[in-house]
């Protein structure tokens, strides 16, 4: 989608008048021609009119350059006329948009503390006033919504939440409501962190393979059904997966479909979406599919592992330039110490070539521990 923007031109008219007085109007020039000639043929019949045709030509010639005059003086003393454009108040796409949600949203919810925020609106955590249950709510501006492309991101998300609703490793999705100036999307409230910040909690910021294995099943648990469905998560990394609860073996909820979509078999997307340091060769190439998610999945098991990041820069080109170019490091300690097993996992889940890749399911096949 693009934004079409409406120009006004706006052509000012004195220079044009100005060159019709200078140059002079064709039929104007015609008329004043024959006015001369029908008083000269007067005059040469008539000595007596010509006296008196010479006075009032004498008369026509003064009043001719007092009108001159006064018209000078008027040109001199009048402001120039201003034009004035008001541009067109353009209305968001989103103000315009009846979701189809329910309307009711205030009568069954009350909003409390924030817990973050994004690029449209805001999360808080709702309480249900029927029973005073705790949920995420999910409040996106419609003002905000300036072009089409929002408002059907928006109605995806909501989509995609519904199709994995159900799945144990995905947030789940309860209802979406709407009024004027809002769209409320109300999901399982996740009070357990981000995994990012229990890997960064971790001693030398990093797992047991035993612990990691637990969280890397259900990573891949969700890319499967993600995949399943014809979808393709695209933004898979530490902060969009959350825990349920603060227990230690709390479930692992992936969450924020925002980038997320439908793709068909044999299609490919062409755009660049996701985190710098969890992209894909082939997304970097603008022809990914599935498999862009499982390469994610593979550099968040290589940090969970290690501690590092497999490929770092200071700048996102340099980023870039690692992910297209180099390989992980599999030199550096803790690596001798690490399993045969779970070096092969991580290996085969960061092959470049995405047909030569691990899929999903494959690698849940394949590998009952990390």
């Amino acid at each position: 989608m693009g934004i079409c923007f409406s120009s006004t031109k706006v052509v000012g008219s004195n220079s044009n008048n100005n060159n019709h007085h200078g140059n002079g109007n064709p039929a104007t020039t015609v008329n004043r021609n024959r006015k001369r000639n029908t008083t000269t043929q007067s005059t040469a019949t008539n000595p007596a009119a010509a006296v008196v045709s010479v006075h009032n030509d004498q008369r026509r010639k003064d009043d001719e350059k007092k009108k001159t005059k006064k018209n000078n003086n008027n040109q001199h003393s009048q402001k120039p006329k201003t034009t004035t454009i008001t541009a067109r108040k353009q209305v968001p796409c989103g103000k315009r948009t009846d979701f189809g949600y329910e309307k009711n949203f205030e009568k069954r919810f009350t909003l409390g503390k924030l817990l973050g925020h994004g690029q449209f609106g805001y999360t808080y955590v709702g309480i249900d006033k029927a029973n005073g249950d705790r949920v995420a709510v999910k409040r996106l501006e419609k003002a905000k919504m300036v072009l089409p492309i929002a408002v059907e991101d928006v109605k995806r998300e909501v989509k995609i939440l519904k199709e994995l609703t159900g799945h144990e490793n995905v947030v789940q999705f309860y209802n979406a409501f709407e009024d004027d100036s809002f769209v409320y999307i109300v999901m399982e409230l996740c009070e357990g962190g981000e995994l990012l910040d229990r890997i960064l909690a971790k001693k030398d910021s990093r797992y047991t393979e035993k612990d990691a294995a637990v969280i890397v099943r259900q990573m891949l648990k969700v890319a499967a059904e993600c995949h399943l469905h014809g979808l393709v998560h695209r933004d898979m990394k530490p902060e969009n997966f959350l825990f349920k609860s603060t227990k230690e073996d709390s479930p692992l909820k992936a969450t924020d479909f925002g980038l997320s979509d439908f793709i068909k078999p044999g299609k490919r997307f062409q755009d660049i979406v996701g985190s710098a340091y969890y992209v894909a060769p082939e997304v970097l190439k603008r022809k990914s599919g599935p498999e862009s998610d499982v390469w994610s999945i593979g550099v968040i098991t290589y940090i969970l592992l290690c501690g590092r990041r497999p490929f770092w820069d200071k700048t996102e080109d340099g980023i870039f330039k690692e992910v297209l170019r180099n390989k992980p490091d599999f030199r550096r300690k803790p690596w001798p110490s690490i399993s045969n097993a779970a070096k092969d996992l991580v290996k085969k889940l960061l092959v470049k070539d995405p047909r030569a890749r691990l899929t999903a399911a494959q690698a849940l096949c394949m590998y009952t521990t990390v």
